[in-house]
């Protein structure tokens, strides 16, 4: 009798210890970062540096191109993350666009309609009309602030020079120039959003910070106030909210390692070196590792990347926080031969590539009850 008893009490015990030892589940979201790489539309803005862009401009861009650089970019933010979540980036930060009306054509692409992705987007000062923007899957982020901040940088010397040209030895895609004038230096603003993401407040600053135009060295401090200005904005948002979740994403221009990201920004490379509202950026220990996510002369740097405030790398997983980060560098965006083997496959004078960025992500996870 107390056999069965005993039997009896495994049997009624079996359903409890097998559900305990199942995984947990979680709810998962990928952010994104992914530099465009001119992505311009075919018509000539008189109030920008855009000829080039045109059907009679040095890249003859022409609608085909147009359409077909859109469905290659569209291909690209349909699978960034897809190795843990089946679902595209509820939120990419982009940079290299425009105008708006670009971002209109991507997001109604056939890879990407049914994502229903919003916008949020500002012109910004640069010349040559680029800009940051933000997309976001409509069905898990509401946003419920947003402003467009500028980075005001001056040249002090040589007044009478109003173009920086690249040395021969840096990689830059665009000039810094200058306001005659004023002596201003035109750059990208910075974007900043604050919504609701299941219901969790979360903020996100999308950045393009100043081109290394006329020098690693020469252009570093105007990174540097790039850096600053970053660090003040995550300041005001954790002085209204000691607890907020901040993200901050771009094309920065410089290496994790770099003065604007290691001193201005403060930004730690691992987890336990950030202090209480600290920053803390995963992609310094890949760029130790050697990885990058742009290659000049063969040599590999991560200007892309992605932080995040102390109050997202917390281990209690009850809110969504900080899971992992990774370069999406799939075969499919990498050159295979001639001149730039190896690098990111971008536009040249017979194919319309990617990009000469790789994009960057980084997943927020969530305990489910």
């Amino acid at each position: 009798m107390r056999v069965l008893r005993l039997i009896s009490f495994f049997i009624l015990l079996w359903p409890m210890v097998k559900l305990a030892g199942q995984p947990k589940k979680y709810s998962i979201h990928t952010v994104a970062f992914y530099n465009f790489e001119n992505l311009f539309d075919t018509i000539n803005d008189p109030n920008t540096n855009d000829d080039e862009w045109t059907p009679k401009g040095e890249q003859r861009w022409t609608a085909k191109k147009y359409n077909q650089k859109l469905q290659n970019l569209a291909r690209v933010l349909l699978e960034i993350g897809s190795s843990e979540n089946t679902n595209s980036p509820t939120f990419i930060g982009c940079s290299e666009i425009e105008n708006r009306g670009v971002l209109e054509d991507l997001i109604k692409e056939p890879k990407l309609i049914d994502k229903e992705f919003g916008i949020i987007h500002f012109d910004s000062p640069d010349k040559r009309g680029i800009d940051v923007a933000l997309l976001y899957q409509k069905k898990f982020f509401r946003p419920s602030t947003y402003t467009n901040i500028p980075l005001y940088v001056y040249k002090v010397e040589n007044k009478t020079k109003t173009v920086l040209k690249a040395e021969s030895d840096d990689k830059t895609d665009d000039n810094l120039e200058l306001n005659p004038e004023t002596n201003r230096v035109f750059t990208r603003d910075q974007l900043m959003v604050t919504g609701f993401l299941e219901g969790e407040e979360i903020s996100i600053i999308v950045n393009h910070w100043p081109s290394r135009s006329g020098g690693e060295k020469k252009s570093s401090p105007y990174r540097e106030a790039a850096g600053v200005l970053n660090r003040k904005i995550i300041d005001s948002l954790q002085e209204i909210n000691p607890n907020a979740k901040v993200i901050t994403l771009g094309d920065l221009n410089d290496g994790p390692y770099n003065k604007s990201v290691k001193m201005a920004l403060g930004a730690k490379a691992t987890k336990k070196e950030v202090p209480l509202m600290g920053i803390y950026n995963p992609f310094e220990e890949m760029a130790k590792k050697g990885l990058g996510t742009i290659a000049f002369r063969d040599s590999w740097d991560i200007f892309d990347q992605i932080m995040v405030s102390q109050s997202l790398i917390q281990e209690d997983f009850s809110t969504f926080k900080y899971w992992k980060a990774g370069i999406y560098n799939k075969p499919f965006l990498i050159q295979t031969s001639g001149q730039y083997k190896g690098y990111p496959k971008r536009h040249s004078a017979t194919e319309i590539g990617f990009s000469d960025h790789f994009p960057v992500y980084i997943y927020l996870i969530k305990e489910l009850k």
